[in-house]
């Protein structure tokens, strides 16, 4: 389903742009994969364009046939740069209410000859992620295992977000890294504000009490 669904998700009416992806296990980066979790990520002309993708689409029925679980956020991107498959997907919308919920979303392809060194710092890089309170989710993806790696993440607000970006001490050396050591071929980073949720994920409703 994952190859197949290719010519199916670029003929959609008003998608103008998606990312068809796998995960890896646990949550975060992961060299291992999730062969149980999925991830279509979309960008959409319209509310009502993505209201009737997921009423009507034959595909999305096919995944829920499938699944045991799904789970789909509504977002609208707040910041964007960087580039993704040669472009900035994203367009900064004006804020759609008072949540002060943030998603964050970043991805990089890594340099091949760079590949051992990004993946021996990744565990210490994250070592602070965990112990972030405001840390509601977060999960590794990606296009290509190993080499096009990206995180989904969701923070109760701006403040525990940036707290992990640049007050966790091992967070702020792998940025340190990232500029000397030049891993990334193509990077983009990303925060949305989250406006709808709906299903589940592990049995919960993550954005619930942020929504």
């Amino acid at each position: 389903m994952m190859q197949l669904a290719h010519s199916h998700l670029g003929r959609i009416k008003g998608n103008t742009f998606y990312k068809l992806m796998g995960t890896g296990r646990g949550s975060s980066f992961n060299a291992f994969p999730d062969f149980s979790t999925y991830i279509l990520l979309q960008v959409w002309r319209s509310e009502d364009d993505a209201k009737a993708f997921f009423a009507r689409s034959q595909i999305v029925d096919r995944y829920r046939e499938r699944a045991s679980e799904v789970w789909t956020t509504y977002m609208v991107n707040t910041s964007s740069h960087g580039r993704w498959s040669g472009v900035n997907p994203f367009e900064p919308t004006p804020s759609s209410g008072p949540s002060g919920s943030v998603i964050a979303v970043t991805r990089a392809t890594i340099k091949w000859q760079k590949l051992l060194d990004f993946w021996r710092y990744v565990p210490v890089s994250q070592k602070d992620l965990k112990a972030n309170s405001g840390l509601v989710y977060t999960k590794g993806m990606g296009e290509l295992p190993i080499v096009q790696m990206a995180t989904y993440s969701v923070w109760a607000d701006e403040a525990s977000l940036r707290r992990f970006a640049y007050e966790s001490e091992h967070h702020r050396v792998a940025i340190t890294k990232t500029k000397a050591l030049k891993w990334y071929k193509e990077e983009l980073f990303a925060r949305f504000q989250p406006i709808r949720s709906e299903g589940t994920w592990e049995g919960r409703r993550p954005l619930e009490r942020l929504l």
